[in-house]
């Protein structure tokens, strides 16, 4: 089990390392995360929901991404409150107090997946959730050391030292944790080094002698490193000074960002994420992203006056694309009588095609493969939404997903919008879109070999800069299967 010292210290970079590594050896191999919270998911093999850098993990172990994965979710809609997903299906909205009553419950659902993975894989690499030191959440904790006390598996603490303050980090979060949990950790890995390693061997020494546990690596800062994130959102894309301009609000419950790293990639793309109170950016293409809260995120863009400089930007012929939630807002009205993302209630959309949305219980949740019709060219993605849409706009459809059409598209051809998720993930349709937005001299961009390119980059770096050897040694794995 991989735990970190402080959220995004890079337990999901480490375990994917690890996944590739196993994996590339023969073994067969899975991820395992008990408890996440993100707004970031992937549908499943089995028609359920989990975090998408557990996903990206189960690619580096190239196996199909499955609900045993991730068996608990949670899926923030307030600061106090979030959606409870348990082995992939969607349980309720709790809010925090009752989400930790309930623990003892969801310990179970954790178990019986953990259970169910083993009896189908050799070695299963785990990542933790934030720190495992928090001490307000030790109690029922299923997501660090409770979770690794209960069925009994080795830990490795890593810390960024990017960050600073990497000795204290380790040493701190070793001295909180009980005797049993000290006993059980293996030793450490420090992440994301950039300089001369003789200059830290002084500390690295210290280290071994305080605890006396092992450094099992210091890993080396990679520069261009672009793999699927949780939630913190890489803000870097920007490219050739001509290139095409897309801005994309940066709206408090945004899901699924993961939708904009190929832009990132694009040579030809500056991809800017706008933020509260920065001026907004010349656009020749703004994209209105997925949402876990669609009315209140709605309700935030136009506290920012956002629609009014998005009104502009159609006006001088500018181009706007709505995902999931953000394809809801372009409509006339947002409904949810039910109360399922925040209180029972309707919304005034953005008006920019007409439809309505009424959000209903039952989450959508499949991996489709269609048309984009415009151009008429392939496409694959995935559907996570709650949404039922309906009227005129939709007689103009963005997609045929086999049996079922998809999204809008405007009469002026200026706005449209569809549920699927992954767009700018396949290089044809990319191309497309891109071209609709107003690239016509387009270099494709292959998102998926960037991946596995990266994946192998990370594990080169484990063969290079971490014991492995050591580390098979201390989980009683032999060096070779």
């Amino acid at each position: 089990m991989v735990q970190g010292c402080t959220s995004d210290a890079g337990k999901s970079t480490v375990v994917a390392a690890l996944c590739r590594w196993f994996a590339k050896r023969g073994y067969s191999v899975a991820p395992f995360k008990p408890q996440n919270m993100a707004l970031n998911s992937a549908v499943t093999v089995d028609g359920g929901e989990i975090g998408r850098s557990t996903a990206l993990q189960a690619l580096a172990c190239g196996v199909e991404p499955h609900s045993d994965m991730n068996p608990v979710l949670l899926k923030p809609q307030t600061d106090m409150g979030a959606q409870v997903i348990i082995r992939g299906k969607v349980l309720g909205n709790m809010q925090a107090l009752d989400y930790h009553a309930y623990k003892k419950t969801a310990s179970e659902a954790v178990l019986a997946a953990w259970k169910d993975l083993s009896a189908r894989y050799d070695v299963i690499i785990v990542e933790g959730a934030g720190s495992p030191a928090e001490i307000n959440l030790r109690e029922n904790d299923i997501a660090n050391m409770g979770f690794a006390e209960m069925v009994d598996c080795p830990v490795i603490l890593v810390a960024d030292i990017d960050r600073g303050g990497v000795f204290a980090h380790l040493t701190g979060t070793l001295d909180l944790l009980s005797e049993s949990e000290q006993k059980r950790t293996l030793g450490f890995v420090i992440n994301r080094f950039r300089g001369d390693l003789s200059l830290l061997q002084g500390g690295l020494d210290w280290l071994e002698d305080r605890t006396g546990k092992p450094v099992f690596g210091v890993l080396p800062y990679l520069h261009g490193l672009t793999l699927d994130a949780e939630d913190a959102v890489d803000e870097q894309g920007e490219h050739e000074s001509d290139a095409l301009n897309v801005v994309v609000p940066l709206l408090p419950r945004m899901s699924n960002h993961n939708d904009f790293d190929p832009l990132r990639l694009h040579p030809q793309v500056n991809l800017r994420f706008v933020k509260m109170g920065e001026p907004w950016p010349a656009a020749d293409l703004v994209i209105l992203p997925g949402s876990k809260a669609t009315r209140a995120d709605l309700a935030f863009l136009l506290e920012q006056g956002w629609d009014k400089q998005i009104e502009k930007h159609l006006r001088y012929g500018g181009k706007v694309l709505g995902i999931c939630g953000g394809f809801q807002m372009l409509g006339q009205q947002i409904d949810d009588p039910d109360g399922l993302e925040s209180d029972a209630g309707s919304s005034v959309g953005l008006g920019w095609l007409d439809m309505s949305t009424r959000l209903v219980a039952g989450k959508q949740l499949r991996s489709v493969d269609g048309i984009f019709l415009p151009a008429n060219t392939s496409i694959h993605g995935y559907e996570i939404h709650n949404g039922v849409s309906q009227g005129a706009a939709l007689s103009r459809p963005m997609l045929q997903l086999g049996d079922h059409e998809d999204g809008a598209i405007s009469k002026d051809d200026q706005v449209m919008g569809c549920y699927l998720h992954g767009l700018f993930d396949n290089a044809g349709a990319a191309k497309a879109i891109l071209q609709w937005a107003g690239l016509y001299s387009h270099e494709a961009v292959d998102y998926d070999g960037h991946r596995q390119r990266d994946l192998n980059r990370l594990c080169a770096m484990l063969d290079a800069h971490a014991d492995m050897a050591g580390l098979l040694a201390a989980m009683n794995k032999p060096p070779n299967k």
